[in-house]
């Protein structure tokens, strides 16, 4: 583990990021949980990795859970929905019970994609004038957050009053924990091409961070995992 690693925040979106909190094991953690069944250990560099490249090749998938992650993100709360259908992590976000939004909290994108006419999920191409839409939705998150802080004002609980937040948009901060074996299943699906763009983001934000804390273990995913070898 590269202990500089710790504290690494990278911005995402608009008004989001992602930070390593913390970070057990390094790749020669995941050569030593291998050789546990064999009662062995590091034997050097070259047969180290050459081990690791081999466990990733075929799928021998235990070892990668000795690496764990944790990581406090900021997004909005429609990514994080995307974020739990991941239920090999482990979640804890903030919560409009107990604090209160800000103004400036809510996410305004930089252009407005189109449908898809081939995939009802999906978008394609962007939405060449798109001032007012912009303009529209700020609008609409002013008057929205007018409303939350009346509703507070009038001494209304924070779990009802924000009701009138737009609910997709709002950021939210949430510390997520998770082995190497499902983060790299995680960035093989949220950094694909046709995986929401916003999402995507955070994921290659993520990528970032693992790419530099397991360096072995990231070539080893792109040659075997999305068949990208190194130069």
């Amino acid at each position: 583990m590269k202990p500089e690693l710790i504290g690494k925040q990278i911005p995402v979106l608009d008004k989001g990021f992602v930070e390593l909190q913390d970070m057990m094991g390094d790749d020669l953690a995941i050569v030593n949980a291998a050789r546990t069944s064999f009662l062995g250990e590091s034997k050097g560099g070259d047969k180290d990795k050459k081990l690791l490249f081999y466990l990733m090749e075929h799928h021998h998938d235990g070892p990668f859970e000795f690496v764990q992650f944790r990581f406090r993100i900021k997004a909005p709360i429609m990514i994080w929905w995307q974020f739990v259908r991941h239920r090999t992590m482990s979640y804890n976000l903030q919560s409009g019970r107990y604090v209160e939004y800000d103004e400036n909290e809510f996410y305004i994108p930089e252009t407005w994609r189109l449908q898809a006419k081939s995939n009802k999920q999906g978008s394609d191409g962007v939405l060449v004038d798109a001032v007012e839409l912009t303009a529209l939705l700020e609008e609409h998150y002013n008057k929205s957050y007018a409303l939350y802080e009346q509703a507070l004002a009038q001494g209304v609980a924070r779990e009802q009053a924000r009701l009138f937040l737009p609910a997709f948009a709002a950021y939210h901060t949430g510390c997520v924990s998770v082995d190497a074996r499902n983060l790299l299943h995680f960035l093989k699906l949220r950094t694909a091409p046709d995986a929401q763009w916003e999402i995507r983001q955070v994921a290659l934000a993520i990528q970032e961070i693992v790419k530099e804390g397991l360096p072995w273990t990231f070539e080893a995913y792109q040659k075997f995992h999305l068949g990208v070898s190194q130069p």
